[in-house]
């Protein structure tokens, strides 16, 4: 895989396809709420694609998969949003669901994601020489 293209990626359009409906959703929420959890959960969902997208841009797999942790902890710290949101009736339930749909469908594409970086960063470790002296 090319770094260059993770524009191309599944999981980044995906990703992006939930920030686009967090920031649509949003949009209903109260005032009052436009510093506090409108703010929050949109960070939150920039943060998912962003940093799939700076860890595209590292040299190795390693410093890659610090960026994809950071993304799929974004992910669940969203999805909890979503559920406090949902508590205080600011999102329909029927929009919750798709919320939560979206967000697992970006949980999965993530978790293979990350798995095939660790293969990478496994093979490149096992393939390293020791130092010479």
């Amino acid at each position: 895989m090319s770094y260059a293209a993770y524009t191309e990626l599944t999981i980044w359009k995906e990703c992006r396809k939930l920030t686009a409906e967090v920031y649509r959703v949003t949009r209903d929420f109260p005032k009052e709420e436009l510093f506090g959890l409108t703010n929050q959960m949109r960070r939150c969902a920039v943060s998912i694609p962003s940093n799939l997208a700076e860890g595209c841009g590292r040299n190795h797999a390693k410093d890659s998969l610090q960026f994809f942790f950071i993304s799929r902890g974004s992910l669940y710290e969203l999805e909890t949003q979503i559920y406090i949101a949902s508590d205080q009736n600011y999102i329909p339930e029927s929009e919750v669901n798709a919320l939560l749909s979206q967000l697992s469908i970006c949980k999965k594409l993530l978790n293979g994601f990350i798995k095939y970086f660790e293969q990478l960063k496994r093979q490149t470790t096992d393939n390293e020489q020791p130092p010479t002296k």
